[in-house]
């Protein structure tokens, strides 16, 4: 019998998987996994199951699936797996359904050892002895002994040529790291012995990074770059013909692969860089764009949940008229109050000032990497400088980093390469970046922030409802998704245009998004209470935390009810933050802080209709969900009440 402390045990083997749905699939390995209490909370697994899902197929083709996820939930990296004789469909490229199963789940804080583990279980997962001696297994004990590598699978070809091919060298990443960074390092090297190149690959995955050394990258004649996330450290393969594509296209077609970059490398003239698919496996240009811009969000949102939290608290403290009060160095007295809320006033302003060049730094990082962080900043301090604002500082982004990325791609002397991320691309770049914010694009964008300041500033009547109901809408779409992030980025910079006004459109546009963000896992929770019937009882329990996420604005708090019942749950949030947006702007309410909830209550302008807006707001979440929940069929609605059947043991 396998030991129980491995990566999976026989009670995590089911060769009879019945579920022919994808989501009811994960959910029977899911309690698997529960079962042997390696998983703490079923619906916040699958809850991250479905995000992982969200960001790109799992299905890797040749009858195999492999969701993973990182979670909270999970005690111990663990593997629960599934054999389906019907097949379950998990998007695979080539059309066909998974027979093999592997639910991968790895703790957000796992150790080396154990990435270590499934890492090389992503790897054998390329090997047909491997999977074909899954297929034939006769007992859940052999799978596991199997799996666990007890039972070594048959060799497979040699990992790499050692002849005088061409020598290449690559990067595989994923988001999660787990499972795909490891497969398309194993694809590309069985690929490349087959092709009699030599290759060496940089996995950057969860179970650690060894780099390409400089010798290895100097030496290789071609690069092949296959990834979802950005390469770190993208600079050292300026000047090299380069192969860039998703992680996906790696363990789908490594030959094709492999015979691009020996093309490049045999008709490139040793410079130039060129780019095949040159956006992760199914990324359109669309998405590609929205992924640069949340990348700078991300990065630019602790800028603004502390400046504003700052600059909100000198306000409840010293008064709006704290704006104008002297510098605090050589003016602070430790015993005065105004002295304190000048120092948060303009600590909180220093932080602010950060918030647009950051932005523009990591858009154009998120397009070129590090080589045109120096644009990219530049870029927003101008346009800060020029009045342009956030606006301004997404398009200088932009031109930041696609003005980069084609002069990485120059083709220059070798003298001269091993200068170009450091001294000639930033010198460029930053010049040409500050001419076109000062002389050409600044001008127009601070006309379009100024036209934009004075129409939230003049909101009233059902305009403004409008508005706030229109961000209520995107707030609960995706719940802390990209149409979330849009709407909240799109309050956090008007945010910046507020001035000293108490009474701003700005502040109200904020007060709005906020509000709206809070109702959906608040209107959750309190379905949960009273009618409980109507929910699992691990929704129940998720129900008792929505109450503290909502009231803290942590719109995601309302997920794990999203991802089990989507076509019910989302159009209740979305009914109940229309509501509470829509409220907001018609009582006129306003916030300076970005963040915070119901605990910057004090820092709110008209705090009761505020209450009465979120209020409202999770009744009609609590009622509608209710309602349509309600219109499931008794016995479904009985089978809910006593939670779902357990996992079959003993196999």
């Amino acid at each position: 019998m396998s030991d129980p402390s491995g990566l999976i045990t026989p009670a995590l083997v089911d060769l009879h998987l019945a579920p022919e749905d994808k989501g009811e699939a994960l959910r029977a390995l899911a309690q698997r996994l529960v079962a042997e209490g390696r998983v703490t909370d079923l619906d916040g697994f699958l809850a991250d199951v479905a995000a992982r899902e969200a960001q790109a197929p799992t299905g890797m083709g040749d009858g195999i699936g492999i969701p993973h996820c990182r979670s909270p939930h999970v005690t111990r990296p663990s593997l629960a797996f599934g054999r389906s004789v019907r097949g379950v469909d998990f998007d695979a490229p080539d059309g066909r359904s998974a027979d093999l199963i592997f639910m991968i789940a790895a703790p957000a804080g796992a150790d080396d050892t154990h990435l270590r583990i499934l890492a090389d279980l992503a790897r054998r997962l390329m090997d047909p002895a491997f999977t074909g001696a899954l297929r034939e297994a006769r007992s859940p004990g052999e799978v596991a002994a199997r799996i666990n590598g007890e039972e070594a699978p048959a060799d497979g070809p040699a990992a790499a040529s050692t002849g005088d091919g061409p020598r290449l060298v690559a990067v595989t990443s994923c988001p999660t790291g787990i499972a795909h960074t490891y497969m398309a390092a194993k694809a590309l090297e069985l690929a490349a012995a087959r092709a009699g190149a030599r290759i060496e690959v940089e996995t950057q995955g969860s179970a650690g990074t060894t780099p390409l050394t400089p010798d290895a990258i100097a030496a290789a004649d071609a690069v092949i770059l296959a990834h979802d996330v950005e390469v770190r450290d993208r600079a050292r393969f300026t000047g090299k013909p380069t192969v860039d594509v998703g992680v996906r296209a790696a363990v789908n077609r490594p030959d094709d692969l492999v015979a691009e970059a020996v093309r490049l490398a045999a008709g490139s003239g040793g410079g130039t860089v060129r780019a095949t698919g040159a956006t992760p496996a199914g990324e359109h240009g669309a998405r590609r764009l929205r992924r640069y811009l949340m990348t700078g969000v991300g990065y630019m949102i602790p800028f603004v949940a502390a400046g504003g939290l700052l600059i909100a608290l000198a306000f409840a403290i010293g008064g709006y008229e704290i704006a104008s009060a002297p510098s605090v160095l050589g003016h602070f007295t430790w015993s005065s109050p105004h002295s304190w809320a000048a120092m948060l006033f303009q600590t909180g302003k220093a932080a602010f000032g950060f918030l647009v060049p950051v932005l523009a730094g990591y858009i154009a990082w998120a397009i070129a990497d590090r080589a045109a962080l120096a644009a990219g900043i530049t870029g927003g301090a101008v346009s800060v400088a020029v009045g342009a604002g956030f606006l301004g500082g997404i398009v200088a982004g932009l031109i930041a980093g696609f003005l980069v990325l084609w002069m990485l791609r120059w083709n220059v002397p070798r003298a001269v390469r091993g200068i170009m991320p450091v001294v000639v691309v930033p010198l460029l770049s930053v010049a040409v970046v500050g001419f076109l914010m000062f002389v050409a694009v600044g001008s127009p964008i601070a006309s379009a922030m100024n036209a934009l300041t004075e129409w939230l500033n003049g909101l009233s009547g059902s305009h403004a409802v409008l508005l706030g109901a229109l961000l209520g809408a995107m707030m609960a779409f995706d719940m802390g998704g990209p149409l979330n992030k849009v709407a909240y980025t799109f309050a956090a910079g008007a945010l910046t245009t507020a001035g000293t006004a108490p009474d701003a459109g700005s502040l109200k546009v904020m007060a709005a998004v906020m509000a709206a963000g809070m109702t959906p896992p608040l209107g959750m929770a309190l379905a949960t209470v009273l009618r409980r019937r109507l929910f699992t009882p691990e929704e129940r329990e998720n129900g008792k935390a929505a109450w503290v996420l909502g009231a803290s604005f942590i719109t995601e708090g309302a997920i794990p009810f999203a991802a089990a019942d989507p076509l019910r749950v989302i159009p209740a949030g979305i009914a109940g933050s229309m509501t509470a947006g829509g409220l907001v702007m018609a009582f006129g309410s306003t916030l300076r802080a970005p963040h915070g909830g119901i605990w910057v209550l004090p820092l709110i302008g008209g705090p009761l209709p505020y209450l009465v807006a979120i209020t409202a707001g999770t009744l009609v979440t609590t009622a509608v969900v209710v309602a349509l929940k309600g219109m499931r069929t008794p016995a479904t609605c009985a089978a809910l009440a006593v939670g779902p059947p357990g996992p079959r043991h003993g196999e």
